[in-house]
């Protein structure tokens, strides 16, 4: 694994040993990219489920400004922090070593107590395990969170048969979608 474009082009990842994390093809990374490529400079990023860090740190190379990566397996974050090292990206990247809907609550919580900054997110990557509902319970999180927007732009990476028909009950719809072979990119923005 790779990163594809920008400041860290062509410089190999860690991936986690193990079947904790699931990485994202480069093949798959680089349409995704291309999707959003045009939208990327200068924006925030949210990783989540980041495991190695591979899709935030693509987004930094491609010159988001910032991007905060949540992900609480251990041998995921410590090849995450490697990573960011290794692609000279760390002093853009802020890690919460915790489980996704407890970071969401500390974002969460910062946000509100910096009302004037409000951190709002540019683009969120969400990537669980597949056919695990995690996708489903992140959304009703930001349903009703500061931290994005009506501009803000959810992705979320799941398995092909993952059924997204109560988006619209949550708020959100969809705004375009890429199958793949065995899973897909939908994303959502709220209504």
């Amino acid at each position: 694994m790779r990163v594809i474009a920008g400041t860290a082009k062509r410089l190999q990842l860690k991936t986690p040993q193990g079947s904790h994390t699931r990485p994202t093809t480069d093949r798959i990374k680089e349409t995704l990219f291309n999707m959003i490529s045009t939208e990327l400079s200068g924006c925030i990023f949210l990783d989540l489920f980041s495991g190695s860090g591979a899709i935030g740190i693509e987004a930094l190379s491609r010159g988001a400004k910032k991007a905060v990566f949540i992900e609480n397996n251990k041998e995921a974050l410590k090849c995450l922090k490697e990573n960011l090292e290794h692609t000279q990206v760390y002093s853009r990247a802020q890690v919460i070593p915790r489980d996704v809907l407890i970071g969401l609550e500390i974002l969460e919580s910062n946000s509100e107590k910096s009302a004037e900054e409000g951190l709002v997110f540019d683009f969120i990557f969400i990537d669980p395990p597949y056919d695990s509902g995690l996708e489903k319970k992140v959304l009703e999180v930001l349903s009703k969170s500061s931290i994005i927007n009506s501009e803000s732009t959810i992705i979320v990476e799941a398995g092909s048969d993952t059924n997204f028909d109560d988006l619209e009950e949550m708020g959100f719809s969809i705004i375009k979608e890429k199958r793949y072979k065995s899973n897909r990119h939908v994303f959502v923005q709220r209504l």
